[in-house]
This record gives C-alpha cells, sequence and structure tokens, in this order.
C-alpha cells in the first residue's frame, strides 16, 4: 500500500516517480490510496470532515496483512492505522515524519493556511510556506480542501503505550534537510524501528530520493534484477 502526503495524490507521489513500476517489474501488487480531500478522493470543505483519515486507508486494505509505505501525512496516516489495527501491517515504511510526531508546530500551520488562502501572495510569508501554497494549487487540488485539512481538530497525542502496539519492523526516512528532524524519539518510541537518513534532500524531494527508493526497497525485500 502506498499512500502520499498532505497536496500529493497516488498518481503524482508514487505513480509519476516510476515506484509503482519498479514494484510492477518484480510483480508485486500496489494498492494505491487517495487520502480524503486528494487526488481521486472527495474534498470537502469543512475541517470536521478529516477528523479520521485513517478510514480511507482501512477501506482499501486486504484482509491479510500487508507492506505499507507513506509520506508525510500519509505516513503519520499509516502510524495512527498500526496503532489501532496493528495485525493488519507486516511492514511499514514512514517518510518524511520525526519531531512532529509529538511536537506539532501550530505556528507553521497557520502561516501554511494563510499562504494558501492568499495564494501564496502575502508578503511576510516564509519559503517552506509558500512551498505548501504551490502546491495546494497545483491542477488537479483543490486549495479549500487542502486548507480544510490544516485546519481540523487536532488530534489526541499518541501514548507511549500506543506506540508500543507497533510490533512489527518499520523503517523511517527522512532527509537531512527536513524540517521535521530530529526523528530519534520517534525511533526510541517504536519496538522495531530503525532510521535512514537520506542525503541532501529536503521533506517535499523525499519521494524522488534515489536513497528513498533503495532504502525503502530493501527493506521490502524488493529486489530488482
Amino acid at each position: 500500500m502506498l499512500v502520499h502526503g498532505w497536496g500529493g495524490s497516488f498518481t503524482t507521489t508514487w505513480e509519476r516517480s516510476g515506484f509503482t513500476a519498479l514494484l510492477a517489474d518484480v510483480d508485486r501488487e500496489v494498492i494505491g490510496v487517495d487520502l480524503l480531500g486528494h487526488g481521486t478522493a472527495p474534498k470537502p470543505h469543512e475541517p470536521a470532515a478529516y477528523a479520521d483519515l485513517t478510514e480511507r486507508v482501512f477501506s482499501a486494505m486486504p484482509d491479510q496483512p500487508i507492506d505499507a509505505v507513506g509520506f508525510s501525512l500519509g505516513a503519520l496516516t499509516l502510524l495512527r492505522a498500526a496503532i489501532d489495527q496493528p495485525h493488519r501491517f507486516r511492514r511499514l515504511v514512514l517518510a518524511g515524519i520525526g519531531q512532529n510526531v509529538f511536537t506539532p508546530d501550530d505556528d507553521a500551520t497557520r502561516r501554511i493556511i494563510e499562504a494558501i488562502e492568499s495564494g501564496g501572495s502575502a508578503a511576510d510569508l516564509d519559503n517552506p510556506s509558500r512551498l505548501f501554497a504551490q502546491y495546494a494549487h497545483q491542477t488537479g487540488n483543490d486549495p479549500i480542501a487542502l486548507a480544510a485539512i490544516m485546519k481540523r481538530a487536532p488530534s489526541a497525542a499518541i501514548t507511549d503505550e500506543q506506540f508500543a502496539r507497533v510490533t512489527c519492523p518499520v523503517l523511517v526516512a527522512v532527509g537531512d534537510r527536513d524540517f521535521v528532524l530530529p526523528a530519534d524519539r520517534l525511533i526510541e518510541v517504536l519496538p522495531d524501528a530503525r532510521l535512514v537518513t537520506l542525503r541532501r534532500t529536503d521533506h517535499f524531494a523525499t519521494p524522488e530520493s534515489f536513497d528513498f527508493i533503495d532504502a525503502t526497497l530493501e527493506f521490502l525485500d524488493v529486489f530488482i534484477g
């Protein structure tokens, strides 16, 4: 299962990068998920509609345990899903998450919402906020829906006991220039997790990083001949 990040989709994140083609070459079945508010999924404009993004994940899952790869919002969603129903996951790759799992940056979220709603034109916006605004306004995206995701009520903090439920092997992949760093605490609270640091990679470049692709395929026991 492949789950994209905020402002992306299964097609733009995983198909266009060629990642799905690599999996198809070795006969690995791919389950693509478009989270609510993205891609082909419905795009409600009410923040309350995005209270539980795991519903799209669970509705696409087969009965048997799966390997799952998620980036950013997709990684956060898969982590919540694995806490809720750990028996349904065989291995997890969580990319582009780290300290933000524990300490959300409310001020950064406010700036991103402002950037989206201004179309990236507000004079005092920082560069990351402008990048988020650019993603929100890409063809096929609904900026109002994407802003609504940012405005949803914060999820309850994940406790150590909940992290302990995720007993499957987990690979955490984070770029060395990603604003979600550090990821040490996430590695510490998951029972069977290891970290791979992606060289010269910022947050947005993570899914197309060769280091990320190589580490993920190796972790999933996918061998490209």
